[in-house]
């Protein structure tokens, strides 16, 4: 699969996802709550947890179940292997410790390659205190962001829908003429 097929499939699958959260028939603060439900946990939970912790405090939050599904994208195959090691480089300086990027990708490689529990315990506590310290600190900047990002986004479409719906009813949008259309045809 070639670069440009990559890119297709990703662009098809943004826009498959933006046309499922602004069509989602719910309020804009729902559904960014779900969203942004799914960001925390997609920051701060492991591989493999994100879903189960986000559907049932979308539930009980009454945020939105798809928008929290969607918002654990955050980690996936392609941005976890950046976005791990970076979790535990921040984790790691905030707790004064003074490990560089590299040996961290390094001790990370095997969680990365096999996505266990066995291989994350391996790591040692450090690292993982560093893993969730510093997924806080990124759950703390980008939970608020998708919040007011989703729920721009969403506004914004509506808005857009109901000034069309506004604009064909006035007679603002211009219509072929009966006879152009071909309605004389006989």
């Amino acid at each position: 699969m070639g670069w440009r097929d990559w890119k297709h499939l990703i662009r098809r699958r943004a826009r498959h996802i933006y046309r499922r959260t602004v069509r989602e028939k719910a309020s804009p603060e729902f559904i960014a709550k779900g969203w942004a439900i799914g960001m925390f946990y997609g920051c701060l939970a492991p591989f493999g947890l994100q879903i189960c912790l986000s559907i049932p405090t979308a539930l009980w939050l009454r945020g939105s179940k798809t928008g929290a599904i969607f918002g654990t994208l955050i980690t996936n195959p392609v941005t976890i292997v950046f976005l791990y090691p970076m979790q535990c480089y921040v984790g790691l300086h905030c707790m004064g410790s003074n490990h560089s990027y590299h040996a961290i990708e390094r001790a990370l490689a095997n969680v990365l390659q096999e996505q266990n529990w066995h291989a994350l315990s391996g790591i040692g506590w450090e690292l993982i205190a560093a893993f969730f310290l510093g997924g806080a600190l990124l759950a703390c900047i980008m939970t608020p962001l998708c919040y007011y990002g989703i729920r721009f986004l969403v506004i914004r479409h509506r808005e857009k829908l109901a000034r069309k719906a506004r604009d064909s009813v006035s007679g603002q949008e211009v219509r072929p003429a009966p006879e152009e259309r071909g309605a004389d045809k006989g």
